[in-house]
Parts: C-alpha cells; sequence; structure tokens
C-alpha cells in the first residue's frame, strides 16, 4: 500500500500531524515503537496546554488525541523503523514486523531522557534510579527521594513526589535553579523540599536496590557518600537533567544541529517531502503546545507537497 502520509512516533506531535492528515482526507499511518504519547505520559499534570483547565494529566490529553486521530480515518500501528530510503520520490521505511511505502514522512520521534553517566546508574535503572516521578513515584511512599536537575521538569517533579516521599532533596551542579520564577516560588515554599547545591552524582551503589551514592561539591570538591535510612534500606533517584533526541536513525541523511533535525518554518527537512516534528526539531522552546503546532503544520505541508507533486 501507498501511504499519503507516515508519521513515526506518536506522541502530541505525530498524533496532532495524524489528526490534521487524516482530516485532509489523506491516507495516513502513524507508527509507534511503543505506547502512544511519548514523553507526555509520564507527566502527571499538564497545567500549561491551553484549555486544560479541568486539571488534564497527560495520559488523559493522549487519549483524547488517539481517539480524535482515529475518528478521522488516522490508522495506527507498532513497529519499530529499522532504516529508511529517501532517495527517490516514493520514500521507503524499513520496519522490524513490514515495509512501508509513502509519499511524505512526518518524523516525530521526540527525544528521550538524559542520563547522569555515572557508574551503577545503569544497574540500578527501576531498581531505585528512575526517569518518571509518575511512573515510579508511588513506590517511594514515605522514603526519601533525591531529584537530579534544576530546570522546569525537575523542580515540577520534585514537587509531585512530595505526594509520596516523606523527604525529597533537589540535587542541582549549580547554586540556583533555572525552572521559572513560579515554580520556584512553589518549591521554595515547599517544607518538604530540600536542596543541595553545587553538587553531582559520581556513583550509585547498592546490591539488588539503591543503597547509597557519592555525591560531590563542585566548588569545594569535596566528596562524601549518602546512604540510606537503615528503616528504609533504600531510596529513590529521580533523574530530571534534559533530553536526547531520538533522531540517530537519520543521521547522515537530514541535516541536524547537535542532534536536533534542522527545519524551516514549514517543518520541512532539507528532503523534499520529509518534514520533522516536536522535540526532536531545533526550536527555543519544547513543550506539549509547540509539538502539536508542528504536527499541524507539518501534516498542512504535506498535503501541499502532495498536491503539487506527480506520483506514478
Amino acid at each position: 500500500m501507498l501511504y499519503d502520509v507516515v508519521i513515526i512516533g506518536a506522541g502530541p506531535a505525530g498524533l496532532s500531524a495524524g489528526l490534521y492528515a487524516a482530516r485532509a482526507r489523506l491516507n495516513t499511518l502513524i507508527i509507534e515503537k511503543d505506547v502512544a504519547g511519548g514523553q507526555i505520559v509520564t507527566t502527571e499534570e499538564v497545567a500549561n496546554y491551553p484549555g486544560s483547565i479541568e486539571n488534564a494529566t497527560g495520559p488523559s490529553l493522549v487519549a483524547r488525541m488517539v481517539e480524535q486521530a482515529e475518528s478521522f480515518g488516522a490508522k495506527r500501528t507498532t513497529d519499530t523503523i529499522k532504516s529508511v530510503d529517501f532517495s527517490g520520490k516514493i520514500k521507503v521505511l524499513k520496519g522490524e514486523k513490514a515495509d512501508y511505502e509513502t509519499k511524505t514522512v512526518i518524523i516525530a520521534t521526540g527525544a528521550t531522557p538524559k542520563k547522569i553517566g555515572c557508574p551503577g546508574e545503569k544497574e540500578l535503572t527501576g531498581r531505585g534510579v528512575s526517569y518518571c516521578a509518575t511512573c515510579d513515584g508511588a513506590f517511594f511512599e514515605d522514603l526519601e527521594v533525591f531529584v537530579v536537575g534544576g530546570g522546569d521538569a525537575a523542580v515540577e517533579e520534585a514537587m509531585f513526589l512530595t505526594k509520596f516521599a516523606r523527604k525529597v532533596t533537589i540535587i542541582h551542579r549549580r547554586d540556583s535553579l533555572r525552572a521559572a520564577k513560579s515554580i520556584q516560588e512553589k518549591a521554595f515554599a515547599n517544607e518538604k523540599i530540600h536542596f543541595m547545591w553545587d553538587t553531582v552524582i559520581t556513583e550509585l551503589r547498592g546490591d539488588e536496590l539503591l543503597e547509597s551514592m557519592v555525591v560531590k561539591n563542585l566548588k569545594t570538591g569535596e566528596e562524601k557518600e549518602i546512604f540510606a535510612d537503615e528503616n528504609d534500606g533504600t531510596f529513590g533517584v529521580f533523574v530530571f537533567v534534559g533530553y536526547d533526541p531520538a533522531t540517530q536513525l537519520f543521521e547522515g541523511i537530514i541535516n541536524m544541529e547537535k542532534g536536533y533535525i534542522i527545519t524551516d518554518d514549514k517543518m520541512a527537512t532539507n528532503i523534499p517531502g520529509v518534514f520533522a516534528a516536536g522535540d526532536n526539531r531545533v526550536k527555543p522552546l519544547r513543550q506539549v503546545v509547540t509539538a502539536t503546532s508542528d504536527g499541524a503544520i507539518a501534516a498542512t505541508q504535506a498535503e501541499k507537497y502532495i498536491e503539487e507533486n506527480i506520483f506514478e
């Protein structure tokens, strides 16, 4: 089958693109390697998305987006794309389950959480180390947790974790937060939230569970080991230090900047018929609202591209 549009990724950008493309009566397929929603499904509260005044959660917002895209005829499938051929007018995507031919492609692969990069992190992921407060916060009921990072996401997730943990300490490599002032004010006013400034984690230790961590003060050079309370036996480390764009598949094919796809204001890449939308492209703000906007623009431009070109 030859599709009009194949969208890689079913986060807000991909679902928005699917909605607009299908509504334009384009034969639309959304391919997602995992569950729909991308990063937003790990978000407890989406307070800054216009119209979400009824305390919408990430999962509830995604569920609506999926339903809306499918109601207009967008098809969805689960597959992992292993390689692409963008050399011809018809684009070919080779997946683990099938190959897909399409007139246009919208890359909406998003980004993945960055790691601390210290010894023990990989081994203890899921055993005390997490990148998703919504997913794992409840496991740390009445325990102590540490949040690594100083941006909006780190501070917001730290506040969310106070619902479960008895104490939340934000570890930041600088001496001040980067989060928005309104978010900082809420954090400083929360009695459960504490701060460890100018500090990084250099090692995470434990056998079956996270039992201790080594931290280093960047100003003094002093290192110390912090142990779990002996009555608890473990504690949590939640990492929110940014994201890496999921664009490795397109390296050497599409123009990028530090791993992010370069597009114009029409979401077009350097390859005709290939567009990008969402957190994987070069942009000043990566939020749900900008992802959905990108998806809408990409889909309407894909429609225009199809109208202006002849496909045999």
